[in-house]
């Protein structure tokens, strides 16, 4: 291989290579973030865990505040991929992905929704946004069958499918009663096809 050749795959290593540097900062950061630890992570500290030095953190998002607020959105961003990932209408495919992003994020999104009533109103204002985004996602998969409804039914309905789909509820069946995985899906699918077949 010539020199001129072996020019762009070192500029594809090259690039690679900051890319994985980016993705192990960002996850260092948000493990850091929802584990309450934020505020206590020194720079330093933060990059050694990413397995980089200080200055390839400031280099690539110049403070911490700049990590933080990337770390965030790309949180954000695979949530909403991640929910949004499903059709609308699909009951059974709905609740396979509630249980996939709750046991990717459900105790994550736990300590969120407990920021809602308490800590730096930044915090409150993030919970808020993931309470609106789950509210979102119900509207979006369940609509097809809010469709035509009449108030106060329909109010209702999209109360108990929003209740029904909250991660306290996957943390009462999971975790508080121990039911596996299949019987969770069985329970939350059953319930939910009980609602949406009631009488308009």
């Amino acid at each position: 291989m010539s020199a001129v050749e072996r020019r762009p795959y070192k500029q594809v290593a090259r690039a690679q290579a900051q890319e994985r540097t980016r993705e192990a900062l960002l996850e260092t950061a948000a493990d850091e973030f929802y584990a309450n630890r934020w505020q206590s992570s020194s720079l330093e500290a933060l990059a050694a865990r990413a397995g980089v030095t200080k200055q390839t953190l400031l280099r690539h998002f110049g403070s911490k505040e700049g990590l933080l607020m990337q770390a965030l959105a790309r949180s954000a961003s695979q949530v909403f991929d991640q929910r949004w990932g499903v059709p609308a209408g699909d009951i059974e495919a709905a609740v396979e992905n509630l249980l996939d992003h709750y046991e990717d994020w459900g105790e994550r999104s736990l300590r969120i929704g407990a920021w809602r009533n308490g800590g730096a109103p930044a915090l409150a204002k993030l919970s808020q946004m993931a309470r609106e985004l789950h509210y979102d996602w119900v509207g979006y998969v369940f609509g097809p069958f809010l469709e035509g409804v009449q108030e106060p039914a329909h109010t209702r309905r999209r109360a108990t499918l929003i209740a029904l789909c909250d991660v306290h509820t996957w943390q009462l069946l999971s975790r508080e009663l121990g039911l596996a995985r299949r019987e969770v899906h069985a329970t939350l699918t059953s319930a939910i096809e009980a609602v949406v077949a009631e009488a308009k």
